[in-house]
């Protein structure tokens, strides 16, 4: 049985989606859970908060096959097969596999391959490439034999993302409450439902092919796409707006979500702080996050030694508990025992 693949994405940046994820790592390894961290935004901002630049330096011009998630899969741009995945090893049940800015040049490939996976014949190239990116995270996964996979990706619904979320069985939501993250989850739901019926009509033209005979241990992701919920950013994170503008937004994310993403009908009587599908609010943590940063730890490791003093100690602790709330909703709903 393979570990969960839980993807946070919305095609909205700047939503708190990468700290978030960096937090909730921590959070499910403090709870022996065995965590493997798959970065693959070509940005790599989740691999910078957990390496340093000297270390990702060193990684990225060494180009040592497997050592980044460009480099697992780079092979197959030519006449190789994936790279066996080199993870960093960050704490006791806390696993990387470091992002890299040339993923991006990986995008043609993706989108090439596409089209030619429905076609008659010489479907196991197009399979492998569409999957590379399920198959490096199972071979990450079985290295450490991880219970859970979570994955970063970048803000946009390109071919890298399609390939990601193909790989997914479970799909977390980072909004804010804005014009902006409201747009970006009306046009998720649908785009969601489409790659996942398209998936599975390539999965079925597989199955109905000869060529996969061929290649009996082949195995290939199914697809799931799960969305279990969302986040919202709180308000207090732009100080520079009304707490009526934040309202008038996050008022109109529970319909929203229950439309695009679920095709469930409207409730005009559910607010978001009673919300089933809201997995929790995300505080602002104001100071905590550059101290966090300066230290390379979670909020809710800082100690007094790092200056974690006072009113900061209480919120390094009530950081703890939300993050921990949260920890434990996530795996309820993805059927993970803590």
């Amino acid at each position: 049985m393979t570990p969960p693949v839980l993807t946070f994405f919305n095609n909205k940046g700047g939503v708190g989606k990468t700290s978030l994820i960096y937090h909730l790592a921590w959070m499910y390894a403090s709870l022996r859970k065995r965590v493997v961290i798959v970065d693959i935004d070509p940005q790599a901002n989740l691999t910078a908060a957990f390496l340093t630049e000297d270390k990702i330096e060193e990684i990225w011009n060494n180009k040592t096959q497997g050592s980044t998630i460009y480099q697992c899969v780079k092979p197959l741009t030519s006449v190789g097969d994936i790279a066996d995945p080199v993870l960093q090893n960050i704490a006791t049940d806390l696993y990387l596999l470091p992002g890299d800015v040339n993923l991006s040049g990986y995008e043609d490939a993706l989108s090439n391959e596409w089209p030619h996976s429905m076609g008659d014949n010489n479907l196991y190239r197009p399979m492998r490439i569409l999957s590379s990116f399920w198959q490096v995270m199972q071979k990450a996964a079985s290295k450490v034999q991880a219970d859970i996979i979570l994955v970063d990706i970048g803000p946009n619904l390109g071919a890298i993302n399609r390939s990601v979320l193909v790989a997914t069985d479970y799909v977390v939501i980072p909004l804010g409450a804005d014009l902006f993250s409201l747009q970006g989850l009306k046009n998720l739901g649908p785009t969601l439902k489409s790659w996942k019926s398209l998936w599975q009509k390539r999965l079925d033209n597989w199955k109905n092919n000869a060529e996969h005979q061929a290649y009996p241990e082949f195995q290939l992701p199914q697809g799931k796409m799960q969305p279990i919920g969302y986040l919202c950013q709180q308000h207090s994170v732009r100080l520079d707006r009304p707490v009526q503008a934040y309202d008038k937004w996050v008022n109109r994310i529970p319909n929203v979500y229950r439309e695009s993403v679920l095709g469930e009908e409207c409730d005009e009587t559910i607010t978001q702080e009673h919300d089933p599908y809201c997995l929790a609010t995300i505080k602002h943590y104001r100071s905590l996050i550059p101290m966090a940063q300066e230290h390379r730890k979670p909020i809710f490791n800082l100690t007094s030694a790092d200056g974690a003093i006072g009113s900061h100690a209480q919120a390094a602790q009530a950081a703890k508990k939300d993050f921990k709330d949260l920890a434990e909703k996530i795996a309820a709903q993805i059927g993970m025992a803590l």
